[in-house]
């Protein structure tokens, strides 16, 4: 075993993680007043709005939320014809309708630098659907959500590029994760790749100019809405936004397909014109363990 690695239990599962790291130290219940003397962490003060709890979950005992100290993300919002996402949705979820005839599909890169359960990236391919249990005009809840920056979704892709992000989504949470080799990079440019043994998706895009923003100034809520054990729950996503930017029916963002899993996924969902590019260069991140819903 390399030496750099150690191997740790997790559930019935075993796994390898850095030696030394944020997991390996403190088994998902660090002490903030340590994480606040670490130089890469920043101000965390975000996370104390979130006492950590040992709760029950399909893995056993663990300590929640999940906290992600540092991270970015890139994400496409596009639109894509309502009767391709209401065929890829599990019933009874509907997707919310952005324009006559179309909804939602969000393609986000995740890079978490920093986090309890040490640094990993992820992909997500999410359709944007109807808060449950919720009537009335599908733009008046858009602009709702929108003024709220609350959006609900349902995932049907969220591969990992560590193994323990993909048991414990796997295994704790039931969500569609496998290992792939992924990248996002925002050095002076938008560069993001997925793949495995052979390119996925692949991003280029100009970087944005940030938007530096006042701790805990810029928050949202996304909830995941997805089957455990064949009963319905939700996942709600708490971000604390530091450094961002927006951009609205972007010309200069090259997504390249390449005819692996995402891509095809993406083309099944006729997921075409990119209505909305986001950057967020810096974020906090609080990961709930899922909740019953009623459905």
């Amino acid at each position: 075993m390399d030496k750099r690695y150690t191997q740790v239990e997790f559930g019935s599962h075993k796994v390898e993680v850095p030696a030394g790291g944020y997991y390996d130290r403190y088994r998902m219940h660090p002490d903030l007043d340590e994480v606040a003397r670490d130089p890469a962490a920043g101000n965390i003060d975000f996370f104390r709005r979130f006492p950590k709890q040992q709760q029950a979950s399909r893995v056993g005992p663990v300590w929640a939320p999940n906290f992600y100290y540092r991270s970015s993300n890139v994400q496409l919002l596009m639109l894509a014809p309502l009767a391709r996402l209401r065929a890829a949705l599990p019933t009874p979820l509907e997707p919310l309708q952005a324009v006559p005839g179309y909804g939602l599909v969000a393609l986000t890169f995740f890079s978490y630098a920093l986090c309890d359960n040490d640094p990993y990236d992820e992909v997500s391919v999410a359709v944007v659907i109807r808060e449950p249990a919720r009537g009335g005009p599908h733009a008046l809840e858009l602009l709702n959500a929108m003024r709220r920056r609350s959006f609900f979704a349902h995932v049907l892709a969220l591969p990992v590029n560590t193994d323990i992000a993909r048991v414990r989504g796997v295994h704790g949470y039931q969500l569609p994760k496998w290992l792939a080799d992924i990248r996002l990079s925002l050095d002076g440019e938008v560069r993001a790749s997925v793949g495995s043994t052979q390119p996925d998706l692949t991003l280029h895009a100009p970087l944005p100019a940030q938007q530096r923003v006042t701790p805990q100034s810029h928050l949202a809520t996304s909830t995941m809405v997805h089957l455990v054990d064949g009963a319905w729950h939700q996942t709600a996503v708490q971000s604390n936004t530091l450094s961002f930017a927006q951009r609205l029916f972007p010309r200069d963002v090259q997504l390249t397909r390449h005819g692996g899993p995402l891509s095809q996924l993406l083309d099944g969902l006729g997921a075409s014109t990119i209505l909305r590019f986001d950057v967020v260069a810096d974020a906090q991140v609080v990961l709930n363990l899922p909740r019953p819903l009623a459905l």
